[in-house]
């Protein structure tokens, strides 16, 4: 057999299909996506309208424009024998079983010996899918079940039957994880598998509850959101998202499924108020909108349904909880009143439901924890909130209520599932012992390496790390990462610390963001006490720090992950080659608040187009590009579109697994060090005052067409002066200095400037950019 995966077949173009094999092109392996026959006339056009939809999709289906090209669509009847070609056939047709058998037996026909083919299905036993196929196919065959738009959500299910070739699903899985960027959890075949079987009975106990105690939507979903570390939206913010359709058939798979006496069969409630929304069209936010709604002949008035009434009503903000109870969850389950009974009715049932699962669903609670912080978005899985509560406080709530107990929980006697013993991470057994947590091959983790180190350098928003081998990592430890004056401090001293004891350094951290830019709330303090003084050291500061890594006598090496903006972007741009989680958002967002970059930024974007193979010459067509980059505060929607705005640069790498990353990082600045020498400052020849009458003659055009406001062309002034050398021209030579005394200059003028100052105000209060 041949070990690579080289090409991919999905057998299905809907919502899920197409998402599969989108992510599949996303990580640069050609992809044939066929459907059925519906037009004699276009006998593709199910699989061509399913790709034309994917590439207006938002979120994004694909990371580029490139990986788009990838995909080739096809029709069972004329093109199925072309998986021949391929290496992985995965069948995501509608879940009818004898469609699935009739597909299977013309797949067995054409596929070569050997060539996995995998389900997508979420409510079918793996066993009657290979019923009546012969012992050849039902070798090849197992279960992947994708999440929810496939490229985002990390979760891939692996079901593998009792004749499937271990080396076989192990080769996929491998493929899964390290190219489509995949956490995989291998589950037992079992209705629901886990993911679903416990968010589900989530799901259906939250609503039940809500409606049986009389809350609002809004009280419930703010006692069942963040306290307990599942997402924002809550319960019915949730449900809205995924779709209000999708749960009854949810519930139909499972109650048809499951054995009589499961738990889920006495919550699988039917409630007229849902039957109502859906009929109505009130399916979410795919429909007229659900729970939540806004009421555009009101004036988009934010509304919720009410509970009892089913009317909709103007949204009401409920009363917050006490604080303790925000973060602490014995607190909030002990509080009086219905805040605290529904708190119980979703905890007790769901997390006592998610551990009578083991063994007959998983033998791993670090799976079904897996499972649910990565299909369901969950902070804490189910046996990280049990030890959050107290396994003892669980159990005796449980027996006080003469509810049945699971035996993993009798098994803890009172024990924590997860513990820390001699820096090893943990996690108790069916057996009763603890066994260590085991990372793949190729994964490492900050976390992990500051279980048994000490960082070298540490302040309140920055650590240095020793990771082995000769390499430091610094860490960002701010809220959003944001860059205040101690991360350049603590650059200021990593640098010399490296340089005299390790061989290269990876700018990283495990935080949702990279970095999301400059803290502009010191920044504002600073404004409105005058403090001019403190914002230009900061400016030149920050100048002299990343310039202090770009010039570094080692190799630097950024790992950005999730957003890297303004002066994350600039720090990730002064690296000598980037690592990228593929889900990256760069950018310089700077004149979304008023601003210029100020920290290198432009220097470093231009110096890239400069250099841009293609690009016609002269000193214009890059200007014209960066400007359009900057003034626009264009922000990359991938890695791999982040390499096409000229924010990686082609030999930049990028990881699609987010738990590779660092690994990968590390590898990267190794392989540097060999001969390692820091780069030449760059120099520029730029059009000067001519250009910048051009840039902001295009700017008063796009002014008149109402596209751009009075201030953009105020803040665009300052840019363009920055990007055509200012008082320079043609003949001359402008250094990178130049550039950096340009920077700080507009900077400086736009922050004591009363439009940019409102533009900083407005985003810190509402996170949106003022249109001034």
């Amino acid at each position: 057999m041949n070990p690579a995966i080289t090409k991919v077949c999905v057998i299905g173009a809907g919502v899920m299909g197409a998402g599969i094999a989108a992510q599949v092109a996303n990580a640069g392996i050609p992809v044939l996506l066929l459907d059925i026959v519906r037009d004699p006339a276009d006998r593709n056009a199910v699989a061509t309208g399913a790709l034309a939809r994917l590439q207006k999709a938002e979120p994004a289906a694909f990371m580029s424009s490139r990986a788009a090209k990838l995909v080739e669509v096809g029709n069972i009847e004329d093109d199925l024998a072309r998986v021949a070609e391929c290496d992985w056939v995965i069948e995501a047709i509608i879940e009818r079983l004898d469609l699935k058998h009739a597909l299977y037996e013309k797949l067995d026909a054409v596929r070569r010996p050997g060539t996995a083919v995998t389900s997508n299905t979420s409510t079918i036993p793996l066993g009657a899918l290979v019923e009546g196929r012969g012992e050849a196919f039902a070798r090849d065959f197992f279960i992947t079940h994708f999440f929810n738009p496939p490229r985002y959500m990390r979760l891939l299910e692996v079901v593998a039957g009792p004749q499937s070739d271990p080396a076989l699903v192990a080769r996929v899985s491998d493929f899964a994880d390290r190219a489509l960027g995949k956490t995989i959890v291998a589950c037992k075949d079992t209705p629901g598998f886990l993911a679903n079987r416990v968010g589900t009975f989530w799901l259906q106990s939250a609503v039940n509850a809500a409606i049986e105690l009389g809350l609002s939507v809004e009280e419930a979903d703010a006692i069942a959101g963040k306290p307990m570390g599942v997402p924002g939206t809550g319960i019915f913010g949730l449900v809205d998202l995924v779709g209000i359709d999708l749960m009854p058939h949810l519930k139909a798979s499972l109650t048809s499924t499951l054995p009589a006496d499961d738990p889920y069969q006495a919550i699988a409630l039917d409630h007229p108020l849902i039957d109502r929304m859906i009929a109505d069209g009130y399916t979410g936010r795919k429909g007229k909108g659900g729970f939540y709604r806004v009421n555009r002949a009101e004036g988009k008035r934010k509304e919720a349904i009410d509970l009892a009434t089913g009317e909709y009503r103007p949204q009401v903000k409920p009363a917050s909880l006490p604080g303790v109870a925000q973060k602490d969850l014995r607190a909030l389950l002990a509080l009086p009143g219905k805040v605290g009974a529904y708190a119980w009715a979703i905890l007790g049932a769901t997390l006592s439901y998610a551990a009578a699962l083991v063994p007959a669903a998983s033998d791993d609670v670090v799976a079904i924890d897996a499972a649910m912080r990565l299909g369901y978005n969950w902070k804490y899985g189910p046996f990280e909130l049990i030890d959050r509560i107290g396994v003892s406080d669980l159990v005796a709530r449980l027996e006080a209520e003469g509810r049945a107990v699971p035996d993993i929980l009798r098994i803890a006697a009172g024990r924590p599932f997860y513990r820390i013993e001699a820096g090893v991470r943990q996690v108790l057994g069916s057996d009763g012992a603890y066994h260590d947590i085991a990372r793949a091959e190729g994964v490492l983790l900050l976390s992990d390496v500051k279980l048994t180190a000490k960082p070298l350098l540490k302040n309140g928003s920055a650590s240095l790390w020793d990771i082995g081998d000769g390499v430091a990592v610094l860490e960002f430890t701010s809220k959003m990462n944001a860059i205040d004056g101690e991360i350049l401090k603590l650059i200021g001293a990593a640098v010399p610390l490296v340089a005299s004891q390790f061989k290269a350094l990876v700018v990283y951290n495990e935080g949702s963001n990279f970095s999301a830019g400059a803290n502009l709330g010191l920044a504002m303090f600073a404004v409105n006490i005058a403090a001019w003084g403190e914002i230009e050291k900061l400016v030149a500061g920050g100048q002299m720090a990343l310039k202090a890594l770009k010039y570094a006598p080692f190799p630097v090496v950024a790992a950005p992950a999730g957003m890297a903006l303004g002066g994350g972007c600039e720090i990730v741009m002064h690296a000598d080659a980037v690592q990228a989680h593929a889900e990256s958002y760069i950018g310089l967002v700077e004149c979304g608040v008023g601003l210029v970059p100020g920290w290198g930024g432009c220097g470093e974007l231009l110096a890239r187009w400069q250099a841009m193979p293609g690009l016609p010459k002269g000193p214009m067509p890059a200007v014209t590009k960066v400007f359009e980059t900057i003034s626009t505060a264009t922000v990359s929607k991938s890695a791999a579109q982040a390499m096409e705005l000229g924010f990686l640069r082609a030999g930049d790498g990028i990881s699609m697994n987010r738990d590779r990353l660092l690994a990968d990082a590390k590898a990267r600045a190794l392989a540097l060090v060999p001969g390692y020498a820091p780069p030449a400052p760059p120099t520029f020849r730029l059009p000067g005052a001519g250009g910048k009458a051009a840039i902001m003659l295009a700017v008063e055009g796009f002014q008149a067409q109402g596209k751009a406001t009075a201030y953009d062309g105020v803040v665009a002034g300052y840019l363009a002066d920055v990007l055509t050398g200012g008082e320079a021209d043609l003949v001359d030579t402008v250094s990178e200095g130049d550039l950096l005394a340009l920077e700080r200059k507009g900077f400086l003028a736009l922050v004591r400037n009363p439009g940019t100052q409102a533009r900083v105000e407005h985003m810190l209060t509402t996170g949106k950019p003022l249109r001034n």
